[in-house]
């Protein structure tokens, strides 16, 4: 039987999905009385990289950590370029910097098509370039092959921000690391918290050390009598994942490949409803391609009062955003790196609305955002 959202109630952009089972997962944790990493986390470990089709996966923090791991795994610092996508969010860029490297912004491809672009990362590699960083934008796959051989070609690094595609076939398979995040707004969440995969088990091995400030044995470890005392191999960080948050993964990513199901299937009502009620409105890549629907983007008609559309659609209770502004536009980034032109994601970044997407939609959910939008376009003109 369909959920009807009252008329008056706000339709939130993204909603994590929580209930008795993540309350019975956290009450366990709690009556348990360990709450640092532990075998909750390592069980999260290996259902996630089991649904992902990997040999293992490394959970930390945050997905910003998962980002840092992967370059620190590879040590990518001072001196190193790392070719990046502006139109992302800026932590894709931002752990470069903190890396002591150089983020190299890329245009993407197209307007209509917001995935960065070979062809312009092709022409900006250096002799100075250790690693390309792409990024699923949206839940949108990647075309892997392609920039494994791209990377190959020029004895790089290939890493994955997979932010966005959590639960998604292929992701972090062919790169050299892929870091996920499980923050609220995303496909499942562990209120904070990420995950590395790692191909080479020497490198995974070493992610584990620098996670944990280099140490050789865990607490856990410790309080199990598995080992006493320990050394210190690496100079590392506190990356740690807790088992509250390992606990609430364990939940979620049994559930996960349904959530993402519904996602593409009110991606799929989005698209027909646009295309019925607002013609003039562009929804970026092909019905076809292969997504996770972490979000629902649309782009608003050239010239469009965006603000404007903004408000409206507040004003009729339906939350709206912007994914992204642009990385090389902040300030910081055009003080520190120069006065960068990339015109696609410049254009796509003006013009880009996003709407609600989440499973706790149904299909007069999607009827009413698309209403909202006809209304607001008609008074945005």
């Amino acid at each position: 039987m369909s959920r009807v959202t009252p008329a008056s109630a706000v339709i939130e952009l993204a909603a994590p999905m929580l209930g008795e089972p993540e309350k019975r997962a956290l009450a366990e944790v709690i009556d348990d009385r360990w709450l640092t990493m532990g075998d909750r986390v390592r069980r999260f470990e290996q259902a996630f990289a089991g649904l992902h089709e990997v040999e293992d996966a490394v959970a930390v923090n945050s997905g910003t950590a998962a980002l840092q791991l992967s370059l620190a795994a590879f040590d990518i610092g001072p001196g190193a370029e790392v070719l990046v996508p502006s139109m992302s969010f800026v932590a894709t860029a931002s752990v470069v910097v903190h890396a002591g490297a150089t983020p190299v912004f890329v245009d993407v491809e197209a307007v209509d098509r917001p995935h960065m672009s070979i062809c312009d990362a092709r022409r900006r590699v250096t002799d100075r370039t250790r690693a390309i960083m792409i990024m699923h934008y949206g839940g949108y796959a990647m075309d892997l092959a392609a920039w494994r051989a791209l990377a190959d070609d020029h004895g790089l690094l290939l890493f994955e921000d997979a932010a966005h595609v959590a639960g998604l076939a292929g992701a972090g398979t062919v790169s050299d690391a892929a870091a996920f995040s499980f923050f609220t707004n995303k496909n499942m969440t562990t209120a904070e918290g990420g995950m590395v995969v790692l191909r080479d088990p020497e490198r995974r091995r070493r992610a584990r050390l620098l996670r944990t400030h280099g140490m050789t044995a865990h607490t856990l470890d410790r309080a199990h009598g598995r080992a006493v005392g320990y050394d210190v191999v690496e100079c590392g960080h506190n990356w740690r994942m807790d088992e509250l948050r390992g606990a609430l993964g364990i939940v979620q990513v049994e559930r996960l490949a349904g959530w993402n199901r519904t996602r593409r299937e009110l991606a799929a009502r989005y698209r027909a409803e646009l295309g019925r009620a607002t013609p003039e409105i562009v929804v970026p890549f092909d019905p076809g391609h292969r997504t996770s629907a972490h979000i629902m983007p649309v782009l608003l008609p050239e010239g469009c009062d965006r603000p404007r559309v903004v408000a409206e659609m507040r004003a009729a209770g339906v939350q709206t955003s912007v994914h992204f502004p642009a990385i090389h536009r902040f300030e910081y980034y055009r003080r520190s790196f120069g006065d960068v032109r990339l015109p696609n994601t410049e254009r796509f970044g003006e013009r880009e609305l996003t709407l609600p997407l989440h499973p706790a939609l149904d299909t007069p959910d999607v009827e009413r955002v698309v209403s909202a939008l006809r209304r607001a376009l008609r008074v945005a003109r």
